[in-house]
């Protein structure tokens, strides 16, 4: 078996990966630069190479600064699954801002606590919390 781990390109990898530990409880455990990973002296030496942050108990997102242009994708959402609603609707709410709410976290007709939102960086996000 394998593990499947999230990889974002961003324009902005070291202040993305700060919101997402802010917002979702975590850190940033590694940065490493064009310049640290392959001696880099040009134009790209201090744009991240590999970034890996932790967030919410232990769930690795690894991100990148963009090279090259690139244009946000609509096609991919993150699902996050909380122990609590409580820990739900805070994360749901700090990553809601700056972001648009397409669906507000709540208990779903059927049967979950759940929220969908972009984030201010363009990444979607399915939020919801476990059933008791």
């Amino acid at each position: 078996m394998g593990s499947l781990k999230p990889y974002i390109i961003s324009e902005d990898a070291r202040s993305q990966a700060a919101f997402y530990a802010q917002s979702l409880g975590g850190e940033i455990v590694s940065v490493a630069t064009h310049g640290d990973l392959m001696g880099a002296e040009h134009e790209l030496k201090d744009k991240v190479m590999h970034l890996c942050v932790m967030v919410a108990g232990g769930h690795a997102i690894f991100m990148a600064d963009a090279i090259e242009p690139f244009t946000r994708g609509t096609g991919l959402s993150l699902a996050l699954e909380f122990y609590s609603e409580q820990e739900a609707g805070d994360a749901f709410g700090k990553l809601a801002v700056g972001g648009n709410v397409k669906h507000p976290i709540e208990r779903q007709p059927f049967g979950i606590y759940y929220g969908e939102l972009t984030d201010k960086y363009g990444v979607s996000w399915m939020i919801t919390a476990a059933s008791n």
